[in-house]
C-alpha cells in the first residue's frame, strides 16, 4: 500500500467519512501549500496534546474548570445535560442558553452494556445542588436518547429540582409530508400558544 493509499484508509476511518470523501480530502491535501498542511498537522497534534476533559462538567477544554465553568456571568441555576461535549457547541451556536452544562459521556444502552455507572449521573447528581434549580435534558430524540432522558427526569425529580426537556418536533423549513409520525407526534404535544 503506498502512501496516498494509507492516507485515503486512515481519512475513511473517520466518522461521517466514507472512502470517496476520503479520497477528496487526501487529493485536496496533495494540492494545498505545504504551509497550510504542516498548520492542520499541527492542530490536530496540538489539540490532542492539550485538551483535557473539564473536571466539573465533562466539556473538552484547554483548561480545567473549562472556559464556560468558569465564566462568572453565566446562570449557574441551570444545567443542561448533554450526550457528548461536541453537542455543547452545537448548543453554544444558538447565543442564546446561558447556563452551566453537563457531559454525560453517552446514552443508557443495555444492548451495549452501558448503564447508569458507565455514564457521568454520579457527577451529575453531586452537581445539582442549591444554586442549581433547574436540569434542561437534551438527549437526542433515539430511543436510547429518550430512556436517558426517562432515567435522568426520575433521578433529578427526586432531588426537587425543576426538571425539562428540550422540545422536539419538526425542523424549520421542513415540510410536514415528510416527516415521521414520532416527529410530528413530538411536533405536536410541544406546540405552543400564539
Amino acid at each position: 500500500m503506498n502512501s496516498l493509499e494509507r492516507l485515503i484508509q486512515e481519512f475513511s476511518k473517520l466518522p461521517g467519512l466514507g472512502k470517496k470523501s476520503a479520497s477528496r480530502i487526501a487529493y485536496h491535501l496533495l494540492k494545498t501549500d505545504e504551509h497550510k498542511v504542516d498548520a492542520l498537522v499541527n492542530a490536530i497534534t496540538t489539540v490532542k496534546k492539550t485538551l483535557k476533559e473539564c473536571g466539573v462538567c465533562g466539556n473538552y477544554a484547554d483548561s480545567n474548570p473549562c472556559p464556560l465553568c468558569s465564566d462568572p456571568h453565566r446562570d449557574n441555576s441551570v444545567i443542561c445535560i448533554v450526550e457528548e461535549a461536541r453537542d455543547i457547541l452545537t448548543i453554544e451556536a444558538t447565543h442564546e442558553y446561558k447556563g452551566l452544562y453537563h457531559v454525560l459521556g453517552g446514552v443508557l444502552s443495555p444492548i451495549q452494556g452501558i448503564g447508569p455507572n458507565e455514564l457521568r449521573i454520579r457527577e451529575l447528581l453531586i452537581r445539582i445542588q442549591p444554586p442549581v434549580q433547574e436540569c434542561i435534558i437534551a438527549t437526542n430524540p433515539t430511543v436510547e436518547g429518550d430512556t436517558t432522558a426517562l432515567y435522568l427526569g426520575k433521578i433529578v425529580k427526586d432531588t426537587g429540582i425543576v426538571v425539562s426537556r428540550i422540545a422536539l418536533g419538526l425542523p424549520v423549513g421542513g415540510d410536514i409530508e415528510y416527516a415521521d409520525r414520532l416527529t410530528i407526534l413530538q411536533a405536536m404535544k410541544a406546540r405552543t400558544r400564539l
